[in-house]
């Protein structure tokens, strides 16, 4: 994008992620929540946190916790069924507010969302007040919280989200973009897994400035077609684009369980959530899957997978737990403790928008 005299122009690019967004969907909506530690997932020794409130969160409660640690760590925690269509339509109340800005809105998830405003529907020239404005009208219609992160590229604005949490917000500028990459730890960047930060740990790379160090050649090495993302960022260059349609190749969700699972009821309990959140993101995304993967992990850590592939998208909910049953149902019983569960979802598509029926018969 340049300007007029031919030079180029920075980007404008907000990251919005709304603050504890389950939790806060449940204080919002139960005034007896308010103030206190909660927990949105399941209570059994084998359930786990989907998501924990800030008053939570100061015990070390997170998501992905088991239920069994996080009511260790807080003794007071108040568990929550999680109610999924609420944040679905929730979400899709914060989406219509981005629409009045942008066009260019790429989901993340039901909770966060990169807008590209650098052209944008109010002809405003200043992204942090964009930014304002939006968790002003978030919060106006929705009563809750949003932090957002406002840079030149997709990396740098995600960064800055989790700047100034909760319902807050920052600005990385191009002048100190660099230089904000270069102190990070490389575990903190968006992008770099736990796996990955080990690897990078162990080839003596902990910031952004020792991974600037290192050579393409060297990162494509070591890391492979996700080499050239790492070399850029380091120099706080990101070239990727807000894409609104992007159709992700795959979404999944998979849980290591407390304690090793040996029939079947427990592991397809401990399924449920996982089940849930796949869906959600497919409905609040408007996209629809024809193969559905199971993973499993066993106690000695050797993993399988196990997938069904339909001719059309799965229509309901009801048809992919359907599917998980029945690729469950012969792992059991196994011959180790089963440590860890997964769903993917893929061949994902976004369903024809016509309404032209399917077969004309011939009269």
């Amino acid at each position: 994008m340049t300007n007029d005299e031919g030079h180029e122009r920075p980007r404008k690019i907000v990251h919005v992620d709304m603050d504890a967004f389950y939790a806060s969907v449940e204080q919002r909506d139960n005034p007896e929540l308010r103030g206190k530690p909660i927990a949105v997932g399941g209570s059994a020794a084998r359930g786990v946190v989907a998501a924990a409130s800030y008053e939570a969160r100061k015990f070390g409660v997170h998501s992905a916790m088991p239920s069994v640690t996080a009511k260790r760590k807080c003794p007071e925690l108040i568990f929550v069924p999680p109610r999924f269509d609420v944040y679905k339509a929730v979400s899709q109340q914060i989406r219509e507010i981005f629409a009045e800005y942008t066009p260019l809105i790429e989901p993340l998830s039901l909770d966060e969302a990169y807008l590209d405003v650098t052209h944008n529907l109010k002809g405003m020239e200043i992204a942090t007040e964009i930014a304002l404005e939006i968790r002003a009208r978030i919060k106006e219609v929705t009563g809750l919280n949003a932090s957002a992160g406002i840079s030149y590229n997709k990396f740098l604005a995600k960064m800055a989200s989790d700047l100034n949490k909760p319902n807050g917000q920052a600005v990385i500028t191009p002048k100190n973009g660099p230089a904000f990459v270069e102190a990070l730890p490389v575990k903190k960047f968006h992008g770099v897994g736990p796996a990955t930060a080990e690897r990078m740990h162990r080839l003596g790379i902990d910031t952004g400035a020792s991974l600037k160090e290192k050579s393409l050649e060297f990162l494509v090495e070591h890391f492979g077609k996700s080499g050239p993302y790492f070399y850029g960022i380091a120099r706080g260059i990101d070239e990727r684009q807000v894409k609104p349609n992007r159709v992700r190749k795959s979404v999944g969700a998979e849980d290591t369980f407390s304690q090793d699972l040996h029939t079947f009821e427990p592991a397809r309990e401990g399924l449920q959530p996982l089940i849930e959140k796949v869906w959600a993101y497919c409905e609040a995304n408007g996209i629809g899957a024809k193969t559905v993967t199971l993973k499993v992990k066993y106690a000695d850590f050797n993993q399988i997978t196990r997938s069904k592939t339909v001719p059309a998208p799965l229509p309901a909910i009801a048809d992919l737990e359907e599917i998980i049953s029945l690729l469950l149902v012969p792992i059991f019983p196994p011959r180790k403790g089963v440590r860890l569960l997964g769903v993917t979802l893929s061949s994902l598509e976004r369903p024809a928008t016509s309404t032209e029926p399917q077969l004309r018969l011939a009269l």
